[in-house]
């Protein structure tokens, strides 16, 4: 199962872009769930460290509709709009309050791919530096950070919106970084798969 993880608070670009990578992963055969913080109430850490004690985290919140995910997730796909040139207080919190899974068990992404999206109102907004942000999470945390490789998708996927639903949808760039990343993705998962058809890089 491939874990889908948006952390807009809004239901427009990100998750647009998000849903269509759990689309193009689906045409290859994987299972995929949506998680979006879009309506949940997530509170930030604490760092009070119940959860090194404890194995949970003190705070009973949505975050506990996550924590199971985490556990039985393949891998990650990380979506987030770029606030003040990075990710969003959002996801941050989602990223941080991942503290009490791996109290609880260590190893429990260890070597699991991730891979990350990034949807900016403008050009050059910071979708490499929210990018990058997550792939230090997966790094810190003994994951695989996927990029979409050389000529388009250096880190990953990178989305120019216009600050618009319309606008995310008309950037051929954006996707063209998508499907390049999510077929790199793909085949960390599962090393021998061979894109058919409906393959991301077929377009």
């Amino acid at each position: 199962m491939i874990i889908g993880i948006c952390g807009s608070p809004r239901r427009m670009a990100t998750e647009h872009v998000l849903s269509e990578a759990l689309k193009m992963l689906t045409d290859q055969g994987f299972l995929t769930q949506l998680f979006t913080v879009r309506g949940k109430n997530i509170s930030p850490c604490r760092h009070c460290d119940y959860c090194l004690k404890n194995k949970e985290c003190v705070v009973e919140d949505d975050m506990y509709q996550l924590y199971p995910l985490f556990k039985e997730a393949e891998g990650f796909v990380i979506a987030t709009p770029v606030y003040n040139g990075s990710l969003s207080a959002q996801t941050k919190i989602v990223l941080d309050r991942t503290r009490a899974t791996l109290a609880a068990d260590p190893k429990a992404l260890l070597g699991k791919p991730g891979m990350a999206i990034a949807v900016g109102g403008d050009r050059i907004g910071g979708q490499e530096q929210a990018i990058s942000q997550i792939h230090t999470f997966y790094i810190l945390n003994g994951m695989i950070p996927i990029s979409g490789g050389f000529f388009g998708a250096n880190l990953g996927a990178s989305f120019w919106s216009k600050d618009t639903l319309e606008g995310v949808k008309e950037d051929a760039e954006g996707f063209r970084s998508l499907r390049k990343t999510v077929k790199k993705f793909a085949q960390a998962i599962r090393p021998g798969i061979r894109p058919d058809s409906k393959s991301p890089d077929s377009k």
